[in-house]
């Protein structure tokens, strides 16, 4: 077994090296959707003898309802117990022939997938065992309660650590009633309602051919993926795509958050909503952010906060897209006492920005710094299936892979600029500092000013 696992992670690194070699023709990417109605993306990839495949659908926690964490919940228990077999069978099954299963649910999807070699032996027994899982998941229910008290210590931990309680008061306060509001690993209170019922409703409701889609990356021919994309329809229960996700609505002012902590250091976040997967400023809103917050060191923000006045070891600003609007998001760390000084250069820097827009050189340098390090991004079959992934679930061209460096060398200084003057606003900004002892004006249960 241990030889096998060598195996696998020796063909992976030299199948990162492979793709990162050819990376700059991009991936070709073939779709088609079976009679059934389940489509499949494809990215055929000869090199080496391995192959990664995803099932994704549309069940992240923005579908949890109100018992926050049953998403993650039901995907985190597929592989305790499947078609007969226990979570240690599961697991002996397929490490016994290198291969990997995963499952997980975000915000917006919900994916269980397969890593594993194309030879055949060890390729029939990883593809049986997977489809099965997928077909028969039990959810035991001793095992339900295992990672539930698992889950309970780790929200006890999440309450010692400053930038958790500050990630969660931001999403609260960003979406109010929105479902991205809502914790994806739950909450002390959701957690302990949810049943195995819960978990089997769920999967049954949401793990349908209708609400599917199916990547296939690796050593494998079109025909042999067609056939493997067939097994996995046969193996989904018929069911209903569930209507879409309501709107996030933007904040329309400023506002502030401050809940006390007892620490040297405060966190603080600033941000507002930014945009959807597919929005037509994609690329113009990702050049225009690595200047300013982006780019790492050399970011106008660590030169700045960091370098030039010492008020934080690390800085950054970043836009994370979904579904509906995700974060523009400024952070940082810094001491209790420089807080209003870190918050005030950050919102006089990103003023400036908008105000002046990007330098001629900063654009051309980010250009360089983007297209240079993109191969690297999808060098590997998971990087490329990731990637396919976002694709095929956010409805994303084709092409996307292959256009993505010449869309990012075609936007000019004045495009970057003016993208980010229109859809940042200065005006309707949330701030939540987390750290220091609480005022007197200001509430200790952490509500705005």
């Amino acid at each position: 077994m241990r030889s096998l696992l060598k195996v696998s992670a020796t063909l992976s690194l030299v199948g990162c090296l492979f793709a990162s070699m050819a990376a700059s023709a991009g991936p070709k990417i073939e779709f088609w959707t079976l009679d059934s109605g389940l489509r499949v993306y494809y990215v055929g990839i000869d090199d080496l003898p391995m192959l990664d495949i995803n099932v994704t659908f549309d069940a992240g926690s923005a579908r949890d309802g109100d018992k926050y964490g049953l998403a993650n919940l039901t995907l985190s228990m597929l592989d305790e117990g499947a078609a007969g077999k226990d979570a240690d069978e599961l697991s002996e099954a397929f490490e016994s022939v290198g291969a990997n299963f995963y499952a997980s649910a975000s915000k917006d999807m919900a994916n269980i997938g397969l890593r594993t070699i194309t030879l055949k032996k060890p390729f029939d027994s990883a593809v049986n065992d997977w489809l099965s899982v997928i077909k028969s998941p039990e959810f035991p229910e001793a095992n339900l309660e295992r990672l539930k008290k698992q889950l309970m210590v780790s929200f006890e931990g999440a309450k010692q650590r400053p930038s958790s309680i500050a990630g969660k008061a931001f999403n609260e306060n960003l979406y109010g009633d929105h479902p991205y509001a809502n914790p994806g690993s739950g909450t002390e209170e959701s957690i302990v309602t949810i049943s195995t019922d819960d978990l089997k409703a769920f999967y049954k409701q949401y793990v349908v051919e209708e609400n599917a889609m199916v990547s296939i990356v690796g050593n494998v021919s079109r025909a042999e993926a067609e056939a493997l994309a067939k097994r996995v329809a046969d193996v989904l229960i018929a069911g209903k795509k569930p209507e879409p996700i309501p709107e996030v609505k933007p904040l329309t002012e400023s506002k502030t958050v401050f809940i006390p902590f007892p620490s040297s250091q405060a966190t603080v976040i600033m941000g507002q909503t930014g945009y959807k997967r597919g929005d037509p400023d994609y690329f113009k809103l990702y050049l225009a952010n690595h200047p300013f917050g982006g780019s790492g060191f050399t970011s106008r923000l660590m030169k700045e906060v960091r370098v030039k006045r010492g008020l934080s070891y690390g800085v950054s600003s970043y836009f994370s897209p979904s579904r509906e609007l995700g974060p523009f998001v400024m952070s940082l760390q810094t001491k209790i006492a420089q807080v209003d000084e870190a918050k005030k250069v950050m919102t006089d820097m990103l003023a400036t920005y908008l105000k002046e827009g990007p330098t001629k050189e900063e654009i051309e340098g980010s250009k360089l710094n983007i297209s240079g390090g993109f191969p690297m991004n999808i060098a590997g079959n998971s990087n490329i299936g990731n990637y396919v992934d976002v694709i095929g679930f956010f409805g994303l061209p084709l092409d996307y892979l292959e256009r993505f460096t010449d869309e990012i060398d075609s936007i000019t200084q004045e495009q970057a600029k003016e993208a980010m003057q229109r859809r940042v606003n200065p005006d309707a900004m949330l701030t939540i500092v987390v750290g220091g002892e609480s005022k007197e004006d200001e509430k200790k249960d952490g509500a705005s000013k």
